[in-house]
Formats: structure tokens, C-alpha cells, sequence
């Protein structure tokens, strides 16, 4: 008979020749565990998406009052379903005046989409500008907007009329003209290594859309709720988008994205033509559950400002020769090596001692560090000493 992980690799589409192949029975807190009750510590959260830990009981509880009433019923936007109208009342309260209207997808690369369709249709332009070193999601409309050509050469023609800046780079932003109908940028880069811009550069960017017209994207797919110390990133910048982009922890461990935008904007999509964005999954009544209990369990028990000690605490003890820096904000970090190689081993390293890690795509030697914001001081401490631990073992 083959074993489980013969099947995975004989059944199930793979994304590269080198899978990890970690096989976990059960996930709680901070920890992933395989049969044998072996514990690893999830320093990524599933790649921003575990905030609040795995399992939470009271996202559970609410997953399962929502399955006792009803899940699918109709495509969205047609139904008054209880859970999306709750969800998105909540979540614009919490969001400056202007975002007021939520459109929920199935995730954020559905949401991205939404999103620059949105931009297109309301402003009657079809330039899009983005950064270098950006991702915004793996689907056309998506990879068109990535700012590493070795990920998406392979499936041109993609959009046309799109252009790149240097993020955080002033100068750039003369490119931003009234032909333009959106820049869409992450509030902090993820996949690049973590790079948070400047505040002066954020609020130019803002005030030459806000000059030429241009609607203002900010995709916080990994940024948003609590990740940078800050429900939302760009709550650290003074400033507002147009348009929301939202995902990953957005359904509390469900698939779920969502973008937001004033009604006047959102209602581009109701005419000609009308339906202008269908989704059939989109804010799936269960999803919607699991992200409002998260969300409220991410406030009530004030896991955001407990962020920044936690990120200090990080910084004091990732420091060792062999890492150049630390850079991010918030659970949102990056400790940096000379090479993919070294970071690589050191990673493997890790893996092997019960910390998962990763690396990021446009920055390889750079090791991802975001775990669940319920990590807990000796939690840190431990991780911290098991890359500690594999740094020495190869430098």
C-alpha cells in the first residue's frame, strides 16, 4: 500500500521538483504536529494567514453554527446572507469613511483582480503601474503586476499597459500621470525580503493620485490585521486608498479575500455591463464566520499591541555575525544571510528542529520570520535559539 506521502506525490499537482513533504496530523496555537506528536513551531503562519494561532476555539465554534445553518445558497452579491452582511458592517467600521463598500472573493489574488477591473471601469484609463520586486498573486491580472520577470516570463502576453516604479523611490512617482488608472503597491513589500517605505514617500504617492486622478491601491493581503503592530498597515503612513485589498488572515484560516472601496466607486461595477465582477465562492457564508470571530478574538484579546514587544524582543536576539540585518515591522520580519545558499541550509536546519521558516521569492537569502501574533515570549525565545543554534552549524 503506498503511504501518504507516495499519494501526495503521485496525485496531487506539485509547484516545484522539491516539496517539503512535512506531514501534520493536527495544528493548535504556535504548533503544527505530525502522528507521532511531534511538535513544529509555525514561524510563517501559513504564509501570513494564521494570526491568531491554528485551531482558536471560538473561530471553531463559529465554523460550526454556521455549518448547523446553511453554507452555499446563491453566487455573491444577490442573497442577504447573514455572516457577509455582519462581516463586512464590522469591518468597515473599523476603515476610514471613503472604504465603506466590501466585495468579498475567495482569496486575494480573486481580490487583486477585482480590484484592478474596479480601477479600469471607474476611471476609463488603462495604464497600471506597480513596483519592482512586487506580488500580488499568481493569476494573469496578477502576475502582470509582478516586478520579477523570472516568475511570469513564461506566461506572456499577460495585461498590457502596465509599468513599474521603484518602490519607495520619490522621483518615480512623476511617472503616475492622468493616463494612469491605478498604482497598486503593498503597503509593506512581503515577498521582496520586508520593506517598509518611508513616510514621506507614502504620502507623496498618495498626493500625486490624488493629483492625476489615479485610484490608489494598497494590497494588505500580508500586511493587514495586526501583522505590523497596526490593525492595518497603512495606518503606520497617514494615509487612505481607494481601494482595500484584503486576504490570507482575513478568514481567520478560510479561504477569503475581499476588496473595499467607497460606494461611488464600487458601483462602477453594477452597469454596463451589468454583473461586472462575479464570483460563485465569494464570501463563502462559512469563511465569512471564521473571519469575523477572528477578527473579533484579534480586538478583544488586544493581540496588536503586544506586537511591537515581540518584534523587539526578535531584534535583540537575531543578532549574530552571519545575519547581516533585520529588517520589517511588526511579526513581519526578515533576518538576512549572504546568500540563498547559506539561508537555505540554515532553513532546512530549522525545519529539522521543529521551527518552520521559509525564504521569500524575490529575496532568497533573506528568511521569512511571522509566526502567529499569540506567540508567547518563551516562544520566541526558543525559535530564536534554534536559528541561532543552525547558523553556527554553517557558518
Amino acid at each position: 500500500m503506498l503511504t501518504l506521502r507516495q499519494l501526495f506525490l503521485a496525485n496531487n499537482a506539485q509547484t516545484t521538483d522539491f516539496p517539503l513533504c512535512l506531514e501534520f496530523e493536527r495544528a493548535e496555537g504556535v504548533y503544527m504536529y505530525n502522528a507521532e506528536g511531534k511538535a513544529w513551531i509555525d514561524l510563517i503562519s501559513g504564509i501570513g494567514v494564521s494570526n491568531i494561532g491554528h485551531g482558536n476555539p471560538k473561530v471553531i465554534e463559529a465554523i460550526k453554527q454556521q455549518l448547523d445553518k446553511y453554507m452555499h445558497l446563491m453566487v455573491y452579491g444577490e442573497y442577504v446572507q447573514t455572516p457577509q452582511v455582519r462581516f463586512a458592517e464590522k469591518l468597515t467600521s473599523l476603515l476610514p469613511q471613503n472604504l465603506e463598500s466590501v466585495y468579498f472573493t475567495n482569496s486575494g489574488a480573486e481580490a487583486i483582480e477585482g480590484a484592478l477591473k474596479l480601477a479600469k471601469r471607474y476611471t476609463g484609463r488603462s495604464g497600471m503601474i506597480s513596483c519592482y520586486h512586487s506580488y500580488h498573486g499568481s493569476t494573469h491580472g496578477a502576475l502582470s503586476l509582478m516586478g520579477n520577470e523570472e516568475f511570469k516570463q513564461a506566461y506572456r502576453p499577460l495585461l498590457p499597459d502596465v509599468h513599474f516604479i521603484s518602490f519607495n523611490n520619490t522621483d518615480d512617482l512623476d511617472y503616475i500621470t492622468k493616463e494612469t488608472a491605478c498604482v497598486i503597491i503593498e503597503t509593506v513589500q512581503g515577498e521582496a525580503g520586508i520593506r517598509v517605505p518611508d513616510m514621506e514617500y507614502m504620502q507623496l504617492l498618495r498626493k500625486r493620485c490624488t493629483q492625476t486622478g489615479t485610484l490608489l491601491i494598497l494590497d494588505e493581503n500580508q500586511t493587514a490585521f495586526g501583522r505590523t503592530g497596526k490593525l492595518f498597515a497603512f495606518e503606520h503612513f497617514g494615509i487612505v486608498a481607494d481601494i482595500l485589498v484584503l486576504g490570507k488572515a482575513l478568514g481567520g484560516g478560510m479561504p477569503l479575500g475581499a476588496f473595499i472601496a467607497s460606494t461611488e466607486i464600487m458601483s462602477a461595477l453594477k452597469n454596463n455591463p451589468i454583473l461586472g465582477h462575479i464570483t460563485t465562492f465569494g464570501g463563502h457564508p462559512v469563511c465569512c464566520a471564521s473571519g469575523m470571530a477572528s477578527l473579533e478574538v484579534l480586538l478583544n484579546e488586544d493581540l496588536i499591541n503586544t506586537v511591537p514587544e515581540k518584534e523587539a524582543l526578535f531584534r535583540k536576539l537575531l543578532t549574530q555575525p552571519a545575519i547581516k540585518q533585520v529588517r520589517g515591522k511588526g511579526l513581519m520580519l526578515a533576518a538576512e544571510f549572504d546568500s540563498f545558499e547559506l539561508n537555505k541550509k540554515i532553513i532546512d536546519t530549522c525545519i529539522e528542529q521543529g521551527v518552520v521558516t521559509d525564504w521569500f521569492l524575490h529575496c532568497s537569502n533573506s528568511m521569512r520570520i511571522a509566526p502567529p501574533l499569540i506567540i508567547t515570549k518563551e516562544q520566541i525565545e526558543h525559535a530564536c535559539s534554534v536559528i541561532l543554534n543552525a547558523v553556527n552549524q554553517h557558518v
